[in-house]
C-alpha cells in the first residue's frame, strides 16, 4: 500500500464515467489522499465525489475548464487557501475524434490540441508553482500509445500529434523542475477497456486485439495503479519517463 495520507491530489477529467480518471481518483482515495475531482461536467464530478465518500475516502469537486488559464489558477488558489498544499497533479482530461487527415478541419485540430495539450499546459503551469515552492510534487501526464505508433486505435492524426506533444513537453518540464523536488512523468496507455472500446464494432475490435501479444484490452485499474505509483514518494528517482501500458502492442 502506498501512503498518500494528508496529500492533496488533483485528477482532471475525473468526472466522466467513460474514461479512466474516476478509477484513478478512487485508487488515490483508497490510499488516504484528499482528492480534488476536477472536470467541466459538474454532474459527473458530484457522482465521483459521492462514490469516493461512500467508500470512506475524502473528495471535493471543482468545476474546471482546462482550456481556461483563469479556471486553472482559480482551482489552485482555492486548494492552497483550503488545504495549504498541493502534492499531485494527474493530467487526465482529454478528448478524441475519429477522422482522417483528408477530412480534418483546422478547427478539429485546434479543438483536440486545446484540451489535450494546451489544457495540460495551463493546468500544469498553475499547479507547478506551489509544488516548486514547497520543494515537493508529482505530475503525471496521460499520453497515449497513439503518440508513439502513429494512431491505429482511436482518434486521428491530430490526437496522435497532441499526445506526442505531451511527451516532449513532459520531458522538457522534468529537466526544468526536477531540481526542485518535482517529478514529471507520462503514461502511454494502449487499448483500455473503457466505454470507447466497447463502442467499437466487433470485427474492428478483434483486429486490434489480434495485434496485442497479451490478447486482451487493459483494464482502467491497471492504468490507475501505474499512475498512483508514479505519483508516490516511492517513485522519487523517476522523472522524465514514459511508461507504456499496452500489453505489448507497442514496444520501444
Amino acid at each position: 500500500m502506498l501512503d498518500f495520507t494528508d496529500q492533496v491530489v488533483i485528477v482532471t477529467g475525473s468526472g466522466s464515467p467513460k474514461g479512466m480518471g474516476r478509477v484513478m481518483a478512487r485508487t488515490f482515495a483508497k490510499q488516504g489522499a484528499q482528492l480534488i475531482i476536477a472536470d467541466i461536467n459538474m454532474a459527473g464530478v458530484q457522482e465521483t465525489v459521492d462514490i469516493i465518500k461512500n467508500e470512506g475516502g475524502k473528495a471535493e469537486g471543482i468545476k474546471l475548464d482546462v482550456t481556461s488559464k483563469e479556471s486553472c489558477e482559480a482551482m489552485v488558489d482555492h486548494i492552497m487557501k483550503t488545504y495549504g498544499r498541493l502534492d499531485v497533479l494527474v493530467n487526465n482530461a482529454g478528448i478524441s475524434q475519429h477522422v482522417t487527415v483528408a477530412d480534418m478541419t483546422l478547427d478539429d485540430m485546434k479543438r483536440i490540441f486545446n484540451v489535450n495539450m494546451f489544457g495540460l499546459f495551463l493546468c500544469t503551469q498553475a499547479c507547478m508553482k506551489p509544488m516548486v515552492k514547497a520543494g515537493y510534487g508529482r505530475i503525471v501526464n496521460l499520453s497515449s500509445v497513439s503518440a508513439k505508433r502513429g494512431g491505429g486505435i482511436f482518434g486521428g492524426a491530430h490526437y496522435s500529434a497532441a499526445k506526442a506533444a505531451v511527451l516532449g513537453f513532459s520531458k522538457n518540464l522534468a529537466r526544468e523542475i526536477s531540481p526542485y523536488g518535482v517529478t514529471v512523468n507520462s503514461v502511454t496507455p494502449g487499448l483500455i477497456n473503457t466505454e470507447i472500446w466497447k463502442s467499437l464494432p466487433k470485427d474492428e475490435a478483434q483486429k486490434v486485439i489480434d495485434n496485442i501479444p497479451m490478447g486482451r484490452p487493459g483494464e482502467p485499474q491497471e492504468v490507475a495503479d501505474t499512475v498512483v505509483f508514479l505519483a508516490s514518494k516511492e517513485a522519487s528517482y523517476i522523472t522524465g519517463e514514459e511508461i507504456d501500458i499496452n500489453g505489448g502492442q507497442h514496444m520501444d
